[in-house]
């Protein structure tokens, strides 16, 4: 198991995607995972909707359940788990409950790059919380709730640090690596030859 972090709009789903599809890892998204109780319109999933909604980080109980549950039924050869630990005390549950991840791998991303990128797929993605009033809580949210976890395993020795400005395929060269092989950027056009220098003028 491998833990993925990083603030909202990181890159953390699609560097997640790639690894699945180069490495053959299961990826499960807590936020996924908890949307999906939210649309099964059960009262668990009414409470987190709301809590979603307000920006709020569900208690950890029940995303370590519902991560249980998701990982005892793979048979891939490793799992990410995506956005969790959210806090502290939900690596302690998630240690007693299913085991130690094997490391974290954290998306350090600045705030405004976030926000950008969030706000664009806010325009297609129909999320609920894609919108500047819950971007900037989910951001407050993380900062005060979720750093001090990268703190935490950064203390272990445990944390592979990822600069997440850079294209999705440098980040992923790096990331890949991790995983036991580099999968290199494609590499940039050449730049243009020069323009042959003009003939001298023929001497008078």
């Amino acid at each position: 198991v491998v833990f993925v972090l990083g603030g909202p709009g990181s890159g953390k789903g699609t560097q997640c995607e790639r690894i699945v599809k180069d490495f053959g890892w299961d990826h499960f998204s807590a936020g996924d995972l908890l949307r999906a109780e939210v649309e099964s319109k059960s009262p668990e999933g009414k409470m987190i909707g709301d809590m979603i909604r307000n920006g709020q980080i569900v208690p950890g109980h029940i995303t370590v359940g519902l991560l249980k549950k998701a990982i005892e039924g793979s048979t891939a050869p490793g799992v990410l788990v995506d956005g969790f630990p959210r806090k502290i005390d939900q690596a302690g549950m998630f240690e007693s409950a299913v085991g130690p991840a094997e490391f974290v791998l954290f998306f350090d991303c600045p705030e405004e790059v976030m926000e950008a990128r969030l706000l664009e797929r806010g325009k297609t993605s129909g999320r609920s919380d894609d919108n500047i009033k819950s971007i900037k809580k989910r951001f407050k949210t993380f900062v005060d709730q979720s750093m001090p976890v990268v703190s935490y395993y950064a203390a272990k020795d445990m944390v592979h640090q990822i600069d997440a400005t850079m294209t999705i395929d440098q980040v992923y060269a790096r990331v890949s690596t991790l995983f036991g092989r580099e999968i290199p950027a494609p590499a940039a056009a050449p730049a243009p030859a020069p323009a042959a220098a003009a003939a001298p003028a023929p001497a008078p």
